[in-house]
């Protein structure tokens, strides 16, 4: 009975520690990843801005497959479920951690200066991912790795514009609204920006502008709204991928029809990101009719800049990720944005 009573003892045992070291998937209810701390590994305090799109998911899993015990890290991951608060105690925590380095993912462009004057007069380098923040001190974070926004706009008016005039589609005929993402962020900002100066540089009429929070519900509820309220839209400028599945979702339900040809009453849709699957079949299909690429594959870049100022280097303060554009059209095989030219990458 001893040795039986001693051998469930030892199985029961074994059975926790298996769990516990089972994998972990990154969702809403287990949203924060905190490794077992390692001697001589380097220690990151990550805080992502949230899990609000499939493009945010990808690039949380770039990061979290970048800074793995295997590439030489210990990583204390905190979700702030779209919340500038939940970020900063995620980063005092980080400072009474004690960590090496913190990357942060910004909600917003602004409120960061007394948080990050913390991580500054504790000595610990902080690197910014994704949205940019606006700070009074340049120096309160080393580096900054992400999407040109604005330019990701820039391209797609650029191929709105080149795909019109090959059609012989007049500007006085172009109808827009822009499902924008959410408000302040530094993609929303960058992406609003470069619709609305292209719309002035080529006398397009934007109705409206509504944000969409980058989610396809609320993408799906802002199209409904707009097409209740205007009898003339024919193109929609959704600012990522989820929302212009929601936009399509709300044209095609209210008997109108998502495509190319709006000489002939079609509704063209454009979007960002180029992670989402049905977003790229919506694409191949032709009911987004281009998409900008925003590489989310931000780790092994990030990685590469600790490893730089681990070893007393001095990154460079902005490092922007390579993007490209897709279209299923091959109306238009390149377009050229400030000088510089883009090919189109078709999607079959």
């Amino acid at each position: 009975m001893r040795k039986n009573a001693m051998l469930a003892l030892v199985l029961l045992l074994l059975s926790v520690f298996t769990a516990g070291c089972g994998s972990s998937t990154i969702n809403e209810q287990n949203p924060d990843v905190e490794n077992e701390v390692t001697k001589n590994y380097i220690t990151v305090g990550f805080s992502q801005l949230g899990a609000e799109s499939d493009w945010r998911s990808t690039n949380t899993e770039s990061m979290l497959d970048a800074f793995s015990q295997e590439n030489g890290y210990n990583l204390i991951y905190k979700n702030g479920q779209q919340k500038q608060s939940n970020q900063i105690t995620a980063i005092r925590m980080f400072i009474q951690q004690e960590v090496d380095y913190i990357v942060l993912a910004p909600a917003m462009e602004t409120g960061w200066d007394s948080v990050l004057g913390e991580a500054k007069e504790a000595g610990i380098p902080v690197i910014i991912v994704d949205r940019r923040v606006d700070v009074a001190d340049k120096n309160l974070y080393s580096c900054w790795v992400g999407s040109d926004f604005e330019l990701e706009g820039k391209k797609v008016a650029a191929w709105l514009k080149a795909f019109t005039e090959k059609r012989g589609i007049s500007a006085d005929d172009i109808h827009i609204v822009n499902i924008q993402g959410t408000i302040g962020s530094t993609a929303q900002i960058g992406r609003s920006r470069g619709l609305a100066n292209a719309a002035r540089a080529n006398g397009w009429d934007i109705l409206d502008e509504v944000s969409g929070d980058f989610t396809e519900t609320k993408g799906r509820e802002v199209m409904a709204s707009f097409l209740r309220k205007y009898d003339n839209v024919n193109v929609v400028y959704c600012e990522n991928d989820n929302e212009a599945i929601g936009a399509i979702e709300a044209i095609e339900n209210a008997g109108k029809k998502v495509g190319a040809d709006i000489t002939n009453g079609e509704i063209m849709v454009v979007s960002f990101d180029g992670v989402n699957q049905e977003a790229i079949n919506y694409a191949k299909e032709g009911k987004i009719a281009c998409i900008a690429e925003c590489n989310p594959h931000h780790g092994p870049r990030v990685s590469s800049l600790i490893k730089t100022l681990n070893s007393g280097g001095i990154p460079d303060k902005f490092n922007y990720v390579s993007e490209k554009l897709y279209s299923s059209f091959d109306d238009i095989s390149e377009i050229v944005v400030d000088g510089s030219t883009y090919t189109i990458d078709e999607l079959e």
